[in-house]
């Protein structure tokens, strides 16, 4: 079972991490400025997550492949890491599409 972690970074943002069931980051959100603003980006992926065409998949300029979710108005609420090849970007997507609907929240801020 997958789940979020919600984290403060040095610079007082707020963001989350969707974890694998292992325990592996499989995808990335950005800054925000609030903690409630930081739980609708959760909630954000659990709904884009279910759609394909949410899934911007991109290439680093080091020729790594690693993708976006995108938000219904284009927005990026979360990147993956870079991957060493398509396939397993594929897997991260999958990975992400499996986890993030019923994902539990583990608030790191309290």
């Amino acid at each position: 079972m997958g789940k979020f972690v919600i984290t403060k970074r040095a610079n007082g943002e707020f963001q989350f991490n969707l974890k694998a069931g292992n325990g592996q980051t499989i995808l990335t959100s950005e800054g925000y400025t609030t903690k409630a603003a930081c739980t609708n980006g959760i909630e954000s992926v659990k709904t884009n997550s279910q759609d394909d065409s949410r899934f911007e998949k991109k290439e680093a300029k080091n020729g790594k492949p690693y993708f976006n979710l995108k938000a219904s108005n284009g927005q990026i609420i979360g990147s993956s890491e870079m991957y060493e090849s398509v396939s397993a970007r594929e897997n991260g997507i999958e990975s992400v599409k499996k986890n993030a609907p019923e994902a539990v929240t583990d608030d790191h801020t309290v």
